[in-house]
């Protein structure tokens, strides 16, 4: 765990901003369970073997993203199994992309399990009154099939995907919009991230003093936003239990008797 910036975690946030990705839960082992699906799947109806599939599937991978850049739609797995049944020699064969992408997130979204400690932590913000914001690039829908299935639709106040914000992390639109949905804030932001790059250097982007704009029901709402610090902590498996320690110290948690 890298703690940047340690002192600002002797005082209570204004607010949190998660990662979600590889952060509140493991990545990689929902990423094999996916393409251990999507594997079977092809070899049974393309008759594709898995070797073959696997390497088509990383050259489509890096043409899409290449293709499209730090954006939402370069983590489409529907277009990169379409690409990858292309770059096997087939014609786009859009009824089984379709299977592959649906074989895919189903086997992934089985094997998803928060990490020891993040439901509490999140919980413990929720109760102190400090708002969470999940900041994650992706598309919206899968994203929020991944936060209601996991449950964190009860604790997170706010989601921003980068389909929504118009590009991926670092870009600091991602973050300013986190912000502007409940208003901006004064004082102390803690991210929380498992990349330097794309967490924290963009959150410091997109808190410096600007301009935010509040989003509502039927108008926006101008305002400035000083913002002293952004903090990061990186988390691996296990370490929301140090959150919760310097949640306890700053007043984020109900102390107990």
């Amino acid at each position: 765990m890298i703690i940047v910036h340690p002192e600002a975690f002797a005082r209570r946030p204004s607010c949190v901003l998660l990662d979600f990705d590889n952060t509140l839960y493991s990545y990689e082992t929902c990423n094999l369970a996916g393409m251990k699906a999507a594997a079977t799947l092809a070899q049974r109806l393309l008759n594709l073997a898995p070797v073959d599939f696997d390497q088509c599937f990383r050259d489509a991978r890096t043409e899409v993203k290449t293709r499209l850049g730090a954006t939402a739609a370069s983590h489409n797995r529907l277009l990169y199994f379409q690409r990858t049944i292309e770059r096997a020699g087939f014609t786009s064969q859009p009824a089984a992309a379709l299977q592959l992408e649906q074989a895919f997130w189903r086997a992934y979204m089985d094997a998803m399990e928060l990490y020891p400690d993040a439901l509490a932590f999140l919980n413990d913000l929720r109760i102190a009154g400090v708002p969470a914001v999940i900041v994650t690039d992706l598309t919206a829908q899968i994203q929020m099939r991944k936060l209601v299935l996991l449950g964190l639709d009860r604790v997170v106040d706010w989601i921003v995907t980068s389909e929504e914000a118009g590009g991926d992390k670092p870009d600091p639109r991602a973050f300013e919009l986190a912000l502007a949905k409940f208003g901006g804030v004064e004082g102390d932001i803690w991210c929380i991230g498992d990349s330097v790059e794309n967490d924290l250097v963009g959150a410091r982007q997109g808190s410096r003093q600007s301009r935010y704009t509040r989003l509502k029901a039927n108008r926006r709402v101008r305002h400035r936003t000083p913002l002293m610090q952004c903090s990061q902590i990186l988390p691996m498996s296990g370490n929301f239990s140090h959150l919760r320690t310097f949640g306890n110290e700053c007043h984020c948690r109900p102390r107990t008797s």
